[in-house]
């Protein structure tokens, strides 16, 4: 496995994805910032972390979708390593918030965004970026954050975690490459927050309403049961979860 690793860059995302452009990459190449100075987030979201706190890299994955597989299969795998690799740590109540978000005790912990490069018929480059919060214990102005020292007042090692992830990363890998997703869909509905419990989700113009959240389907989609019984479909753009 080839770990790059660098004192700061921009993005680490943008870094790997400029070095794809230009060279050949190994499959499984990390790039790792101690500083990111404009990491990217879900919705165009800037990711801040404290400068040699956090885990803040990037991953390369080639693969080939068919007409079987499915893109968000990529997600749900690299959200279950990660919350697999955690458990390895004893972080307490892991869960997932919809789509890709990892908490610890109802807090924010790490947040993950994917970019798909598709040309022809050559493998999909996926640069999967991930922002863990590790030994960082200050987060002014944001109660829903929280890092694995807060969760369990112990200081961690960040490269044990970063090999630890990408073990599971590669291990998880391997079952969507057998079509064996399935195994991994489970397990993301495990983790799931708020699965199965009446919750409050906001529109973008901040009008709520009550709904049960049942699953995620294929596409990425979640399926939410309304007051009225009816089950209705909402990708990420259209609504958030209010807790």
């Amino acid at each position: 496995m080839n770990v790059i690793k660098l004192s700061a860059t921009p993005s680490t995302n943008d870094f790997l994805k400029n070095l794809c452009s230009t060279q050949s990459v190994e499959n499984f190449t990390v790039v790792v910032a101690e500083n990111q100075t404009k990491g990217k987030g879900q919705r165009g979201n800037i990711w801040k972390s404290y400068s040699g706190k956090n885990l803040t890299f990037s991953v390369l994955v080639k693969h080939i979708f068919d007409a079987e597989s499915s893109v968000f299969d990529l997600n749900v795998a690299i959200c279950v390593s990660i919350i697999q690799a955690l458990e390895r740590f004893d972080i307490p109540k892991l869960n997932i918030k919809w789509p890709n978000d990892i908490l610890s005790e109802g807090k924010k912990i790490g947040g993950i965004l994917i970019e798909n490069t598709i040309s022809g018929q050559q493998p999909v480059l996926s640069i999967i970026g991930i922002g863990l919060n590790v030994n960082q214990t200050d987060f002014e102005n944001l109660p829903k954050a929280s890092s694995l020292k807060n969760s369990t007042q112990k200081e961690f090692d960040k490269d044990q975690v970063l090999l630890e992830i990408i073990r599971k990363i590669k291990e998880n890998y391997e079952l969507i490459s057998h079509k064996n997703a399935d195994i991994l869909w489970d397990n993301y509905h495990d983790y799931l927050f708020r699965k199965e419990i009446p919750s409050v989700f906001e529109y973008p113009d901040k009008t709520k309403f009550m709904g049960i959240i049942k699953q995620v389907l294929r596409n990425g989609k979640i399926q939410i049961l309304l007051e009225d019984d009816s089950l209705k479909e909402f990708d990420l753009k259209e609504i958030g979860l209010v807790y």
